[in-house]
């Protein structure tokens, strides 16, 4: 009776040791405590678990190599339980697109960060393939702004280079790009079958002042199990007015107007507590040398939300009075910031003048939208006056 109670207890003790959340200290008591988490749960649970660890560390980390992405893994997740880690998985799996949830079917064949990748009889990544082909297309296209980003699809192909049909995959998929030898980004994603809908490339994730000739280049690899298959597409051409501009000082801009015209006036000397009516004891230069400098300094005005300002220097009748001109809903009184990208004068003459002007405007409700704008002026005892303003 005693050796059957002294064996209970021991049993009691080992089962009591499991750990039931992550313990990274070291690659040792990481694979065990994961392994002792994965013990407590079904069948099913476990391929959850383990797929959700591997998106985790495929996705949820910014590693190079497969020891690197544990490590990283490890710091990410040391501490949580089992729910916590499958609801991690979750919001990584939105933030990039990737069709899985903790709560969904098994779907990526068998998942185990810590073993060997050598191919099994069933392993759905081991797909034959010849080559990988990739299409390029722009899409998401303003027909005023142009092409706003690009759809980069990759095929795995035979050596015809047909498309090979599989499913029930999770091919690590990654993209990057280059502009002048240096990468400018990268991203990955999961390729289950060959109807993958591959990357969206967004013009506004790539900075303006990285991407050399307006041209960049596009590199995709997908890796199945005995075999990482590689495919580039050089020069391809962006959209420079849908570019991230540099934030600051408008002068770094290279789509804003040039600051060292002594027409203009730049936006970011245009002073919040200035009208367009104010003197300083000299003779006003002339503005009908480049009516443009109205417009910029009504962008500035309303850009740094000195509707005032904005006001003086535009007389037009749609617009009404300064009240109606600055209410929050149906006026520029809900204006927070402008972005100009770029001043053209379209045409002048003695007494009118014709102005277009592409720059985004976020409202206080934190939205952002593109616009490009004819202003419409007027020449006004020798100052540009704004009389009319169209969104094309």
């Amino acid at each position: 009776m005693k050796k059957i109670l002294l064996l209970l207890f021991v049993g009691f003790l080992i089962t009591g040791c499991k750990k039931d959340k992550v313990d990274a200290t070291d690659p040792k008591s990481f694979q065990s405590s994961i392994n002792d988490m994965a013990s407590s749960l079904t069948t099913l649970q476990q391929v959850k678990f383990n797929e959700a660890l591997y998106i985790l560390k495929t996705f949820g980390v910014d590693a190079d190599g497969d020891l690197n992405e544990i490590k990283a893994l490890g710091k990410l997740i040391n501490g949580m339980k089992v729910p916590g880690i499958l609801a991690l998985a979750d919001q990584v799996a939105r933030k990039n697109g990737i069709e899985w949830t903790s709560t969904g079917p098994p779907s990526l064949g068998e998942m185990n960060i810590f073993g060997s990748e050598d191919a099994k009889v069933t392993d759905p990544n081991d797909i034959s393939a010849n080559g990988l082909s990739i299409d390029v297309q722009p899409v998401a296209t303003d027909h005023i702004l142009g092409a706003q980003s690009l759809q980069i699809i990759p095929r795995l192909v035979d050596n015809s280079g047909n498309n090979i049909r599989f499913e029930g995959a999770a091919l690590e998929t990654v993209l990057d790009v280059f502009s002048g030898g240096n990468k400018v980004l990268t991203s990955k994603n999961l390729m289950l079958d060959n109807s993958f809908k591959g990357f969206n490339l967004r013009f506004a994730s790539l900075p303006a002042q990285k991407i050399i000739d307006g041209k960049i280049d596009i590199t995709v690899s997908v890796k199945t199990t005995k075999k990482t298959f590689k495919m580039s597409k050089i020069g391809v051409e962006v959209n420079p007015k849908a570019l991230l501009m540099p934030a600051g000082n408008p002068a770094d801009n290279p789509a804003n107007p040039d600051p060292n015209d002594p027409n203009q006036i730049p936006l970011e000397s245009v002073d919040p507590n200035e009208t367009a009516g104010s003197t300083t004891g000299t003779a006003p230069q002339k503005s009908n040398a480049d009516p443009k400098a109205t417009v910029s300094k009504f962008l500035g005005s309303l850009g740094s939300q000195n509707l005032r300002g904005a006001y003086e220097v535009s007389d037009n009748p749609n617009w009404g009075s300064y009240e109606n001109f600055s209410n929050p809903t149906s006026g520029f009184g809900a204006v927070k910031n402008i972005s100009v990208k770029n001043i053209t004068t379209n045409s002048t003459s003695a007494n009118s003048a014709s102005v277009n002007a592409t720059y985004d405007v976020t409202d206080k409700e934190g939205r952002t939208t593109a616009l490009l704008v004819t202003f419409g002026l007027k020449n006004a005892n020798g100052e540009w006056k704004i009389s009319s303003y169209k969104i094309n």
